[in-house]
């Protein structure tokens, strides 16, 4: 099976055993991930892409070091301001959610994606109670979208590496959520 391991930054890959597959490092947020993945699926065929990251959680059930699927990602963002409410455009208008069929047996989370993280409890009140997220990233929605253009079917993988909160790099561990994700990839990996 030829699969391809796509990563915001070369630091979220640690095992040598992942490094030597096809990897895809497309730099940070959905832009870089849209650009640099439809560009190598426009060059080379792959029959699954795994897309692995550290990503923040909304939700108290997850730790630092946990590490799940994503299985329904959307982009939070896209939508429109109607004074006070914010609304999504509908399918119709533009698709940005993304449901995901379930390949592992790790934990399933719903996820969005963002241009930038939340750190104020105002902005993080307010997406809980619009989106119902468990975890945030900056890249996952992308790589589903690319990957569903190209037909090409894809797993998302996240570790978690901090609470979605009042910004707080202390609270973070970003050691124990990378290392926690390159085992649970490598287990993947083996098992197909």
């Amino acid at each position: 099976m030829n699969v391809l391991i796509v990563a915001a930054t070369k630091f979220e890959i640690t095992s040598d055993k992942i490094a030597q597959r096809p990897t895809l490092i497309t730099g940070v947020g959905m832009v870089n991930v849209a650009i640099n993945l439809t560009k190598e699926l426009m060059k080379n065929k792959y029959d699954l892409v795994i897309s692995m990251g550290v990503a923040g959680s909304f939700s108290n059930e997850l730790k630092n070091g946990d590490v799940v699927e994503v299985v329904e990602d959307n982009f939070s963002e896209i939508g429109f301001e109607n004074d006070l409410e914010v609304s999504r455009f509908t399918d119709f208008d533009l698709k940005i959610k993304y449901l995901n069929k379930s390949r592992t047996s790790l934990k399933k989370v719903r996820a969005i994606t963002v241009n930038t993280v939340h750190g104020n409890n105002d902005t993080i009140s307010a997406i809980v109670q619009r989106e119902t997220p468990e975890i945030e990233s900056m890249e996952g929605a992308s790589v589903f979208k690319v990957c569903e253009e190209f037909n090409v079917p894809s797993i998302q993988i996240r570790s978690i590496s901090n609470k979605v909160e009042k910004r707080n790099k202390n609270n973070w561990d970003l050691e124990l959520a990378i290392g926690n994700l390159n085992i649970e990839v490598e287990k993947i990996i083996k098992n197909l």
